[in-house]
């Protein structure tokens, strides 16, 4: 009596308004098929004696790839480390967004597919997809993540690193700041071209890996695009060279003003003698009390 009553009171559940569920028969003498799907915020629902109820997001969702210290989905510092078309090893940060699919028939078939099978977090426990965050990371990063790095190193193999970040050109041959410059605008562009090609490349792959159409609204922001530590100090070395040349340049220009300046003074005093006097007395500090150039003249004030 008190198993059967136990029975009955967990045979009702419900969903929140962001998350759908898929009830699986469970009793003694039952099948372990998929018996319904609970769509979100549903009321209370009776799901049958003994059944399984597997819960997934049903809002959308994203999975970060940062530099920032235990801002993305794996802990500490994640990047995705890719080589240019001219070998150079740069590291890629971004969010991809997503939805799952809640149309009935697609998520039964990825519960068959994912939701009967343990993923590994990156903590070492294997969960099923459904088993709260840390299930659904799991499968994120188990199975979506090799796809996303995947089509970062197809397309960023696909440009040449000073296409991709303008200062790189300071570190290769015949780097000069002017080409940064005129670099900067077709780097963003560029950057547009890849994150335009991975949205289109990821919704095909990812249906194609997973089995099915289970992942929708993809969309994949490129954060940054970062050099290797050793030749970001190349670049700002290179930057700071740069800098003094141009600090120089421009103290070259100020003397050569000056010179012209005082050249233009010098022949307005010897048509004006008296202006040069005048500038002399405007000359004198205002804590001088007296001034006695010489040649029996002084000026008290």
């Amino acid at each position: 009596m008190l198993v059967l009553l136990i029975g009955t009171i967990s045979s009702f559940d419900k969903t929140s308004g962001g998350e759908v569920a898929v009830v699986r028969n469970g009793g003694m003498f039952d099948n372990n098929r998929i018996r319904q799907v609970i769509d979100p915020a549903s009321g209370l629902t009776y799901t049958g004696m003994w059944s399984h109820v597997h819960k997934y997001p049903a809002q959308q969702r994203f999975y970060t790839i940062t530099s920032n210290n235990g801002s993305g989905d794996r802990p500490g510092v994640d990047v995705v480390h890719t080589p240019t078309s001219d070998g150079v090893d740069v590291g890629i940060e971004g969010t991809l967004y997503f939805t799952l699919n809640v149309d009935h028939g697609v998520l039964r078939t990825f519960d068959d597919k994912y939701g009967t099978r343990k993923f590994r977090g990156l903590d070492g426990s294997a969960r099923f997809a459904w088993e709260g965050d840390d299930g659904w990371s799991g499968f994120l990063d188990q199975v979506v993540r090799p796809v996303i790095d995947n089509d970062l190193r197809e397309q960023i193999n696909s440009f040449r690193c000073a296409e991709l970040v303008s200062s790189c050109v300071l570190v290769q041959n015949g780097g000069s700041q002017q080409k940064v410059n005129a670099n900067g605008q077709s780097n963003n562009g560029n950057i547009a071209k890849v994150q335009q090609a991975i949205n289109s490349s990821l919704s095909a792959d990812l249906t194609q890996t997973l089995g099915g159409d289970f992942i929708t609204g993809i969309h994949f922001n490129l954060v940054r695009i970062t050099l290797p530590d050793k030749v970001q100090n190349a670049v700002n070395d290179a930057q700071a060279a740069f800098a003094q040349v141009t600090q120089a340049q421009a103290k070259v220009q100020q003397a050569k003003a000056d010179a012209l300046a005082n050249r233009e003074r010098e022949h307005g005093y010897r048509d004006c003698p008296a202006c040069a006097q005048i500038d002399t007395l405007k000359a004198i500090p205002p804590n001088v009390t007296t001034f006695a150039p010489g040649g029996n003249f002084a000026i008290t004030k």
